[in-house]
Protein backbone atom coordinates (compact mmCIF):
# COMPACT_ATOMS: atom_id res chain seq x y z
CA UNK A 1 0.00 0.00 0.00
CA UNK A 2 1.49 3.27 -1.15
CA UNK A 3 2.20 6.33 1.72
CA UNK A 4 -1.16 8.08 0.37
CA UNK A 5 -2.87 5.02 0.36
CA UNK A 6 -2.83 4.84 3.89
CA UNK A 7 -3.63 8.81 4.38
CA UNK A 8 -6.92 8.22 2.58
CA UNK A 9 -7.26 4.68 4.14
CA UNK A 10 -7.40 6.71 7.32
CA UNK A 11 -9.48 9.52 6.27
CA UNK A 12 -12.22 6.80 5.43
CA UNK A 13 -11.56 5.26 8.69
CA UNK A 14 -12.16 8.67 10.82
CA UNK A 15 -14.39 10.50 8.43
CA UNK A 16 -11.67 13.56 8.80
CA UNK A 17 -9.04 14.41 6.52
CA UNK A 18 -5.72 14.03 7.40
CA UNK A 19 -5.54 17.94 7.60
CA UNK A 20 -8.35 18.07 10.15
CA UNK A 21 -6.31 15.35 11.98
CA UNK A 22 -2.76 17.40 11.69
CA UNK A 23 -5.21 20.13 13.35
CA UNK A 24 -6.70 18.11 16.14
CA UNK A 25 -3.33 16.41 17.35
CA UNK A 26 -2.00 20.28 17.48
CA UNK A 27 -5.42 20.69 19.85
CA UNK A 28 -4.17 17.98 22.13
CA UNK A 29 -0.96 19.07 22.02
CA UNK A 30 0.66 16.32 19.93
CA UNK A 31 3.81 18.11 18.14
CA UNK A 32 6.74 16.74 16.37
CA UNK A 33 8.20 15.65 19.21
CA UNK A 34 5.69 13.55 20.92
CA UNK A 35 6.19 9.72 20.76
CA UNK A 36 4.44 7.67 18.52
CA UNK A 37 2.37 5.80 20.71
CA UNK A 38 0.59 9.42 22.23
CA UNK A 39 -1.04 9.15 18.49
CA UNK A 40 -1.14 5.46 17.98
CA UNK A 41 -2.83 5.71 21.78
CA UNK A 42 -5.04 8.53 20.48
CA UNK A 43 -6.07 7.26 16.99
CA UNK A 44 -6.82 3.95 18.37
CA UNK A 45 -8.87 5.37 21.80
CA UNK A 46 -10.75 7.94 19.33
CA UNK A 47 -11.54 6.38 16.04
CA UNK A 48 -10.73 2.94 15.90
CA UNK A 49 -7.41 3.06 14.26
CA UNK A 50 -4.89 0.36 14.24
CA UNK A 51 -1.37 0.92 14.40
CA UNK A 52 -0.06 0.66 10.41
CA UNK A 53 -2.82 3.86 10.30
CA UNK A 54 -1.85 6.01 13.00
CA UNK A 55 2.28 5.82 12.40
CA UNK A 56 1.20 6.86 8.66
CA UNK A 57 -0.12 10.21 10.65
CA UNK A 58 2.67 10.32 13.30
CA UNK A 59 5.18 10.44 10.22
CA UNK A 60 3.19 13.43 8.68
CA UNK A 61 3.50 14.83 12.24
CA UNK A 62 7.06 14.71 12.66
CA UNK A 63 8.54 15.05 9.47
CA UNK A 64 5.97 16.83 7.41
CA UNK A 65 3.81 16.20 4.27
CA UNK A 66 7.00 15.36 1.94
CA UNK A 67 7.80 11.67 1.55
CA UNK A 68 11.19 9.83 0.14
CA UNK A 69 10.84 9.27 -3.61
CA UNK A 70 11.91 5.68 -3.03
CA UNK A 71 8.70 4.95 -4.59
CA UNK A 72 7.40 7.61 -6.95
CA UNK A 73 7.23 6.12 -10.34
CA UNK A 74 7.93 2.40 -9.62
CA UNK A 75 5.03 -0.19 -10.24
CA UNK A 76 5.00 -1.69 -6.81
CA UNK A 77 2.42 -2.01 -4.39
CA UNK A 78 4.29 0.91 -2.52
CA UNK A 79 4.71 2.99 -5.16
CA UNK A 80 3.53 6.66 -5.12
CA UNK A 81 2.37 9.44 -7.32
CA UNK A 82 4.30 12.04 -6.16
CA UNK A 83 6.94 12.85 -3.06
CA UNK A 84 4.43 15.52 -1.61
CA UNK A 85 1.27 13.77 0.05
CA UNK A 86 -2.35 15.32 -0.52
CA UNK A 87 -3.85 15.98 2.95
CA UNK A 88 -6.68 18.23 2.01
CA UNK A 89 -9.03 15.03 1.70
CA UNK A 90 -9.94 12.54 -1.33
CA UNK A 91 -12.84 14.96 -2.57
CA UNK A 92 -10.81 17.13 -3.48
CA UNK A 93 -8.63 15.73 -6.10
Amino acid sequence: MSFQAYLDNLEKKTGRTPAELLAEAQERGITSTAKAQVVVDWLASEYGVGRGHAMALYKVIKDGATISDKHVGSTGAHRDPSTELRLDGIARR
